[in-house]
């Protein structure tokens, strides 16, 4: 075989390993309605429940619905050993910022009082973190907003985060 024809082969492997590519990753969005349709979880804030390392797999809201903390002790709904859902979030609605994965507590209208005291800015989910001792306000300066939520949590696979937290630039 030529360095010709060896350089053909290659380019006719790496097309195909592309369109293998393209054509998984567009049926996993189909499927997720968000992209990404997992995130590796890189702190230890949703301990014992989630661990840093573990690949998490997401949903946008619209296909999942978000059952906050409150609303879900009164229908008994767990998720991950937890009351309501985890919800993976842009701080602020700050794309530019690394997601952050954590239980949402309660829902609040404009201008009724958060855990900080103040008075919610807008309406949104109040997010806690299970191995967090206060919620995510005040730190947060206002309550998560519907469309700052990039997914919904449903399923964890172990340790196979920490591949991806390798490459963490």
């Amino acid at each position: 075989m030529s360095a010709r024809e060896a350089l053909v082969d290659l380019a006719k492997d790496l097309a195909f390993a592309l369109v293998v590519v393209g054509i998984v990753a567009a049926v996993a969005y189909g499927f997720a309605g968000t992209w990404p349709v997992a995130v590796a979880v890189e702190s230890g804030s949703m301990e014992p429940n989630i661990h840093k390392g573990d690949i998490v797999f997401i949903k946008s809201p619209e296909r999942m619905g978000i059952v906050p903390h409150e609303d879900a002790i009164l229908t008994n709904y767990s998720q991950f050993d937890g009351y309501g859902d985890v919800i993976v979030y842009m701080p602020n609605g700050n794309a530019d910022t690394t997601p952050i994965i954590h239980r949402a507590m309660e829902w609040v209208d404009d201008g009724e009082t958060m855990p900080n005291d103040g008075k919610a800015p807008h309406e949104g989910y109040i997010t806690k973190g299970d191995h967090n001792i206060g919620y995510d306000q005040p730190g947060l300066s206002s309550p998560v907003k519907p469309e700052w939520v990039i997914g919904v949590a449903y399923y964890r696979i172990g340790l196979i985060g920490n591949i991806r937290l390798l490459f963490k630039l």
